[in-house]
């Protein structure tokens, strides 16, 4: 693997905010303010790079690249599974040197199988029927099945919200990451946003030359936001 990517954004990398995250991949927007704070600034920004992983819009708003967006959904899982911050921390610094890449949570070989996980963290967790440490690997795989990768570097590069099957994907190399339609640089948002207003979905068919099934996983994927 000889691509070196730098922790800060470049273009095609993606633009993300925290509501984005948030929204993209279904964590509450004060969990994703937390890890980014204390974990990607703090920790792993300063300690490698004396730098933060994230930097601000407008001098407030937060907003990290495609990769620690990716990073972010791994870490936090593995949390929720019972590893600690520290655990995590030091696999990941692991990782980052055995894989020369500042993303190792966001690489192929890591998440395809879960197996490089599985091993790393198989002492950390106890569980009498033994089954946490199982699902360290399943969740990561079925996780990573919602992810494309680039075959030269490994590194993710698409990201399906609601899997693969759904026309929803987010692209850093499309309107800067937000979702679009699959195949398109149709903001998704964009479309949600006229449907609550009335606009019908065979009207939007029309307009957009998009199939009503597309528009359907628009409506899938933001509903939840006003539930």
């Amino acid at each position: 693997m000889n691509k070196t990517i730098l922790h800060k954004n470049k273009l095609g990398y993606g633009l993300y905010t925290i509501p984005d995250i948030s929204r993209i991949l279904g964590f509450p927007q004060s969990t994703v303010s937390r890890y980014i704070k204390l974990y990607w600034d703090k920790k792993v920004g300063t300690e490698l790079y004396g730098d933060s992983y994230s930097w601000s819009i407008d001098n407030r708003t937060k907003a990290v690249n495609f990769y620690v967006m990716i990073e972010l959904y791994t870490f936090i899982h593995l949390q929720k599974l019972g590893v600690s911050v520290q655990k995590i921390s030091k696999i990941r610094t692991q990782l980052t040197k055995e894989l020369k890449t500042p993303y190792p949570f966001a690489i192929a070989g890591i998440l395809t199988d879960g197996k490089k996980i599985w091993y790393e963290f198989q002492d950390s967790v106890v569980e009498t029927d033994g089954t946490r440490q199982t699902n360290i690997a399943q969740i990561i795989h079925e996780f990573a099945k919602r992810i494309d990768f680039n075959s030269t570097d490994q590194l993710a590069v698409r990201f399906y919200p609601k899997g693969k099957d759904s026309s929803v994907v987010v692209d850093p190399q499309h309107k800067f990451g937000l979702p679009t339609i699959k195949g398109t640089n149709i903001n998704t948002e964009v479309l949600f946003s006229m449907i609550e207003s009335g606009e019908s979905v065979r009207n939007l068919s029309t307009l957009y030359d998009l199939n009503e099934s597309q528009l359907k996983d628009v409506i899938n994927f933001h509903q939840k936001e006003v539930a």
